[in-house]
């Protein structure tokens, strides 16, 4: 029994090392795959943002149709 449990005790320490050797160094490996792709490929400078003409408020040429196609999708929505 005791040299049973021995053996346990010794598989559970390696096994647990292991992984956690793996995990460190898959830290390290990410770290240094994101800072050489940094270099290689930097990102590029934010585009301004254009507005998307389906989001602006309704205006009064064709917002009364749109809120009714709106209001007509979430009735049917709800429904089921």
């Amino acid at each position: 029994m005791d040299n049973l449990m021995s053996e346990g005790l010794n598989l559970m320490v390696f096994g647990m090392g292991f992984v956690f050797v793996f995990l460190t160094l898959l830290v390290f490996a990410t770290g240094f795959m994101s800072k050489l792709i940094a270099k290689v490929a930097p990102e590029a400078p934010p585009q301004p943002a254009k507005p998307n003409p389906a989001v602006v408020a309704p205006t009064a040429s064709g917002g009364d149709e749109l809120v009714a196609v709106m209001t007509a999708a979430v009735h049917q929505f709800r429904k089921g």
